[in-house]
């Protein structure tokens, strides 16, 4: 049977190569400068990893986890979840599962690879446990991934009917000049409205003229327009 890596590296797809690094923005001075790509679309690795991820050692993680290849770092995280959630009854695995993805955030270097791995992993892990990790990574983390790692890990809390965490995560980071941040703080704050839009439109009122342009209109996107375009003119 091939390796994760080596079944990655079978299904390589020249024709999506391309626009997969157009979409991620691998030119010189764009976020994801210098990444490389195999052209396989997220279905087919979810596929891959579905069918390997019970014989993945954590030593192939760490090859495919560090390799050059875009999708091959995402089945490497992806693999870990699965590992993760068929270990609920090893809490020393599933913590291994936990260091192993904080020791790798290097490699974790582009949005997809953060929003389809931290919550599921992180979020997940912390449930029961103290969150002060998130908050950490959110105001001192070392790249704009380690900071997005910080908010996104919260939507686990968010579909568990827990918004505290998303709210004051969200603080943190309201005025950062990244738009990458700025989304995903519109997007949690977004999604907890979905579950509490009175708390959602409390935290807004005294923060909406303040907000960066991105994180405000990804927050209200659920609103009615006319209060949208209220919100976007400073008339609420």
């Amino acid at each position: 049977m091939k390796s994760l890596y080596e079944e990655m590296l079978s299904h390589r797809n020249e024709a999506q190569i391309a626009n997969l690094s157009r979409f991620f923005k691998t030119g010189k001075g764009q976020y994801g400068e210098g990444d490389q790509f195999l052209g396989i679309k997220v279905p087919i690795t979810r596929q891959i990893v579905k069918e390997r991820w019970a014989s993945t050692s954590f030593e192939e993680l760490e090859r495919c986890v560090t390799s050059p290849l875009h999708e091959i770092r995402l089945a490497a995280l992806l693999t870990l979840i699965q590992i993760f959630k068929h270990a609920k009854k090893e809490p020393e695995k599933q913590k291994r599962c936990v260091d192993f993805y904080l020791s790798h955030t290097a490699h974790i270097n582009n949005w997809d690879l953060v929003d389809l791995s931290c919550y599921e992993l992180l979020g997940a892990w912390l449930m029961d446990k103290d969150r002060s990790l998130l908050y950490d990574l959110a105001k001192n983390g070392k790249t704009i991934w380690e900071q997005r790692i910080g908010i996104v890990s919260t939507m686990k809390f968010v579909r568990n009917d827990q918004l505290e965490d998303t709210f004051k995560i969200a603080d943190i980071l309201l005025h950062h000049s990244h738009d990458l941040i700025q989304k995903a703080v519109g997007w949690l704050l977004r999604e907890a409205g979905k579950h509490d839009e009175a708390q959602l439109k409390a935290y807004m009122k005294t923060r909406y003229k303040e907000m960066p342009r991105t994180a405000l209109r990804y927050a209200i996107e659920r609103f009615e327009e006319a209060e949208r375009k209220a919100y976007l003119l400073g008339q609420i």
